[in-house]
């Protein structure tokens, strides 16, 4: 039997801060016919940083993700978290792949006088790959439209109506970009797959998405929202769903990276793709072929050609909202100085008043030994290569917990 591994963290809804001290329960999900379920885990605790982490648990054989029509990749289980004086939550379907670390992030809500349940329920749907979804109705892969963003911008919020487009009864989620493009990833690959193969989608993820925000194509269409849930016309985004640490890594990366065809043209490639088995897509990227083509030993932007062109281009933009200041276009190391250097001290010893697991620095500007075992500690507890070193991901990962935990204040001010 093989193994995956289950990290999970707990925030609150409202302010962001981990939740130490909540109550984890991680069950089977009952056998078909059945609805008995067997505890595997009872009474696990998270820590100062909301978390518990590494859970080990039983996941099907590997070859079952690398070879198509195969039996399910993935075992599912059941998670209850609870604590005292919030909402609890029960997941229903975390997937756990062999070998590779599944991360479940949830936000609890505190009961209060409007709270009209005490339990919130949510059911995780099938991957692309397993589940019965419909097929992507082909567009064109470059839009003609009135009016477009005049740059190509990374939000901070993606606005995803989980349903068809025209469903009005469906709900809106905002969801923060990196964390959109983690969902559907997890979502419409398997993490076990070649890291080359994982990065040429998660760029054609990032590229189709990009192509619906510069275009403005819902909202031209009189819709409020940027995307919708539908495999028909978008990515599969499942609510609260599980990612996998081998997607988040290379998301972190390149979350900014985006397709042009031919090159230097402004508008963002909506980059279409089908799994290639259940589906075909004519001179579209085929997911598993994308496999294939990685265990041969391609490079992504290789990958990437074979399917779009070759006369495609590999653009970044960087324009990201959501962040107090750019990356300086270097990574920090020990000694380095200057006004990046003090800006992520900063950040670190705000988010340090929320997690005290983080160490504080001295705010002088210079990348010292305390400051470079506090971006260590950092990457540690937010699950990143820990280099101690703040790299194109480490720093937009710190702008991002630094906005989640000290927006509240800046709002009440």
């Amino acid at each position: 039997m093989y193994k995956g591994l289950l990290t999970i963290k707990v925030t609150d809804e409202i302010t962001n801060f981990p939740i130490e001290g909540v109550s984890i329960n991680i069950c089977a999900m009952p056998k078909e016919g059945s609805t008995k379920s067997k505890y595997i885990y009872k009474n696990l605790i998270t820590n100062s940083s909301g978390m518990v982490k590494k859970v080990s648990l039983d996941a099907p054989n590997f070859i079952y993700s690398q070879v198509p029509n195969s039996p399910r990749a993935y075992s599912t289980y059941i998670l209850t978290i609870s604590k005292d004086g919030y909402q609890s939550v029960v997941i229903q379907g975390v997937q756990i792949l062999p070998l590779v670390e599944a991360i479940q992030n949830i936000s609890l809500s505190k009961i209060s006088a409007f709270t009209t349940t005490n339990k919130k329920i949510y059911k995780i749907g099938d991957n692309v790959l397993y589940g019965n979804y419909q097929p992507k109705i082909l567009e064109d892969d470059l839009k003609k439209v009135p009016y477009v963003l005049s740059n190509v911008v990374v939000p901070e919020y993606i606005i995803v109506h989980d349903g068809m487009p025209s469903d009005k009864n469906a709900p809106n989620y905002w969801i923060p970009f990196r964390d959109y493009i983690k969902n559907v990833a997890s979502s419409e690959i398997y993490a076990t797959w070649p890291t080359e193969t994982i990065y040429a989608n998660v760029v054609a993820i990032v590229s189709f998405t990009l192509n619906r925000v510069y275009t403005e194509w819902y909202r031209n269409m009189g819709y409020d929202f940027t995307i919708t849930s539908t495999t028909a016309y978008d990515h599969k985004f499942i609510y609260n769903r599980n990612i996998f640490d081998t997607i988040s890594v290379v998301v972190d990366n390149i979350f900014n990276v985006y397709i042009q065809r031919p090159k230097g043209n402004p508008q963002p490639l909506l980059a279409q793709y089908c799994d290639g088995i259940q589906t075909q897509c004519p001179g579209k990227m085929t997911q598993w072929g994308s496999k294939y083509l990685g265990d041969q030993g391609y490079k992504f932007d290789e990958i990437l050609r074979y399917y779009y062109g070759q006369d495609i281009g590999l653009q970044g933009t960087d324009m990201i909202k959501g962040v107090p200041s750019s990356f300086p276009g270097y990574t920090l190391t020990l000694w380095s100085t200057g006004e990046p250097v003090r800006t992520i001290q900063n950040q670190l010893n705000a988010i340090a008043n929320a997690y005290p697991a983080l160490p504080k620095v001295d705010v002088d500007g210079i990348y010292g030994p305390k400051t470079q075992e506090s971006v260590r500690k950092f990457q540690e507890i937010f699950r990143m290569t820990q280099s101690g070193n703040v790299d194109f991901a480490t720093w937009y990962a710190i702008s991002k917990i630094y906005v989640a935990v000290t927006k509240i204040a800046e709002f009440e001010i």
